[in-house]
């Protein structure tokens, strides 16, 4: 039985999580079918699998019916009211496309010490808090009803919420700033800069030189102090920050915004080489520069691309009612023949997916390349928080999200070298489909001038 001290605040409940390493914290208020026997409901789409760390989501089905789920085991980890960390080993989301919803499960089994009487409880007004560390870890906290924790959270403002999930600042107060005040300053910061030349921020924390194409981000990421990685968590405050180049820093841009670059996990581009498989399904360069072969075009749900000859399609996916009807389906590019040259599983896809975009920020910049390459980045910012794997999927059926690759392969007749980069995008102006809100506010000026 693990003891609760009903007087602890909610501050003072923040600091333990943040001493055991939570970088984020969430409470869901638990109704009385979320118990042992029901499982805790955590919403009534994908948008909390953003929110908390999973391994790879598994197809599966559930049954007699067989219908499909996805299980993504979780590192849970049960924090009683000393600070002392339980492991729960077969805790796991259960992702259920057909509703959709996903669950918590397993969340008591295995562990040798864990919140059993609050959870097999149907007491109305248990608080599940929940602080995610760097690592990946979930560390849970149960509190009964009558507790000040609960009582604090009751009054928290439901606007801050994704889903069922309220976030919870990190360093806690009861007066506690706007959640969004900490990146419109930093980018209001860098606005203020000017002509910025393109640099990234080495692992000792050194400036250095950055010419590639995608330094228009990686400058902003480096101005943020980030370093270039392929970390799993947001960029910073919880937020993924993403630039984009546009043509006026004084309007809306009308480019394309690149969302996610998985690696096809299936077909053809699987079993063959990469030289091979240019060969097979790429072109000789337009451009007349020779010994080189290309692999791009832009591919649409049920276009064919000129380019490449090959048809995107959604196998395992329903588009009339938008849902998912095979867990093991894929998205596919297929040749007129009926050939798979490269496919992406939807547990592939989901997990990509859900790395980085429960809360986004967009930033406009301008690029000048006639003094070496320099940068300028615009205070005018889209703020993008809510979305969910079911929005991705129904942008990627109706062509908004589409498949943009930058593959290729020079000299590739004596000494080939290979470049591979799988992106999907979005134009700019269909960005706030694939979120539930969104809006363009000036960083300068505090988030006001929304549109």
């Amino acid at each position: 039985m693990l003891i609760y001290d009903t007087t602890q605040s909610l501050a003072q409940l923040c600091r333990v999580l943040r001493d055991r390493g939570a970088r984020r914290i969430f409470a869901k208020r638990l109704s009385p079918n979320d118990n042992s026997k029901n499982q805790i409901y955590l919403g009534g789409d994908f948008r909390v699998i953003n929110l908390l760390p999973s391994a790879a989501p598994v197809a599966a089905t559930s049954g007699k019916q067989h219908k499909p789920i996805f299980k993504s085991a979780m590192k849970l980890l049960w924090m009683d009211a000393s600070g002392t960390l339980f492991r729960a080993p077969e805790a796991q989301l259960i992702l259920y496309p057909q509703y959709p919803e996903v669950r918590l499960s397993g969340f008591l089994k295995g562990a040798a010490r864990s919140p059993n009487e609050l959870l097999a409880s149907r007491d109305e007004g248990r608080v599940l808090v929940l602080g995610v560390t760097a690592e990946g870890s979930v560390i849970g906290h149960v509190v009964p009803a009558a507790s000040a924790i609960a009582r604090e959270i009751s009054e928290l403002r439901a606007s801050d919420a994704t889903g069922v999930l309220i976030r919870i600042p990190l360093a806690y107060e009861p007066s506690a700033e706007d959640p969004r005040s900490g990146v419109l300053s930093a980018l209001c910061r860098i606005a203020g800069k000017g002509w910025i030349h393109g640099w990234r921020l080495g692992a000792d924390g050194s400036r250095l030189p950055c010419t590639a194409r995608n330094c228009v981000g990686v400058t902003l990421e480096s101005e943020l102090g980030i370093s270039p990685n392929a970390r799993a968590e947001p960029d910073f405050d919880g937020w993924e920050v993403k630039s984009h180049t546009v043509v006026s820093l004084e309007r809306e841009g009308t480019g394309a915004v690149t969302l996610m670059t998985p690696e096809p996990n299936g077909g053809a581009y699987t079993l063959l080489d990469p030289v091979s498989f240019l060969r097979r399904f790429g072109y000789d360069d337009k451009r007349g520069r020779t010994d080189r072969v290309n692999f791009g075009g832009i591919h649409r749900t049920g276009v064919r691309c000129a380019a490449t000859g090959l048809t995107m399609l959604m196998d395992g996916y329903d588009a009339a009612s938008g849902k998912i009807v095979r867990s093991d389906g894929m998205l596919a590019l297929v040749t007129d023949d009926g050939e798979v040259a490269a496919s992406w599983s939807f547990a592939g896809m989901l997990a990509h997916w859900t790395r980085k975009h429960a809360r986004a920020v967009f930033v406009p910049a301008l690029r000048d390349l006639s003094d070496g390459t320099r940068y300028r980045y615009g205070s005018r910012v889209m703020l993008a928080e809510g979305t969910d794997y079911s929005l991705a999927l129904r942008a990627i059926a109706d062509g908004v999200i589409y498949y943009d690759p930058g593959i290729k392969v020079e000299d590739i007749s004596f000494a080939p070298k290979v470049k591979k980069r799988s992106q999907f995008r979005v134009a700019r102006g269909n960005l706030s489909s694939l979120y539930h809100t969104s809006t363009t506010v000036d960083a300068c000026r505090g988030g006001n001038g929304s549109q």
